[in-house]
């Protein structure tokens, strides 16, 4: 169960992405609704692996992996539309790589090894996704403006927070080389 849940974000990858790069395609109820559907998805995927012991490393993975195509195809999409600076999603594909090969490689571990400030930057990736998509509903015209703007500030805060991430593991893992980065 909880790899279908997973797997149910896996599939909006694509037409979430091309939604946020051409609102033309997908009116913004529609995109509102299918990033609460990979919202709902995300959160429930490990809840539901643990309650029935299903968690595993590669179900981590795989989880972690599709979290990581959703964001960054999505952001990706704001940014081709000038809605977030494109810089980060290249700094996504950077940090997860980075935390790929630190975790198997580098550590040699069995699971992905995660840090705090790579957990929180993975979950608030999915902020200016949901306030692009809020402002396109066009309930207040001033509101829209508003968050457009957020969406971008937000955009380069998050800029910094995976640098920060980052640089965090790289110190870590050369400080602490066969330790737990938490």
């Amino acid at each position: 169960m909880a790899h279908a849940l997973t797997a149910v974000r896996l599939l909006l990858v694509v037409p979430v992405a091309v939604a946020f790069a051409r609102p033309e395609f997908a009116g913004p109820s529609v995109l509102v609704v299918l990033l609460g559907v990979a919202i709902a998805t995300d959160y429930w995927d490990g809840r539901v692996a643990r309650m029935t012991k299903t968690a595993s490393a590669r179900g981590q993975l795989f989880d972690h992996g599709t979290d990581f195509a959703f964001v960054t195809a999505a952001l990706a999409g704001a940014a081709t539309a000038g809605l977030v600076t494109p810089i980060l999603p290249i700094l996504i594909v950077i940090a997860f790589g980075q935390y790929v090969l630190d975790s198997y490689f580098l550590h040699r571990q069995k699971q992905l090894r995660m840090n705090s400030l790579g957990r929180w930057n993975g979950i608030l990736y999915f902020v200016p996704l949901l306030v692009v998509s809020v402002s396109r509903l066009g309930v207040a015209r001033d509101l829209a403006s508003f968050l457009t703007v957020a969406a971008r500030v937000l955009s380069y805060a998050l800029v910094a927070s995976t640098v920060a991430s980052v640089v965090d593991r790289a110190r870590a893992s050369t400080r602490n080389h066969g330790e737990r980065v938490d």
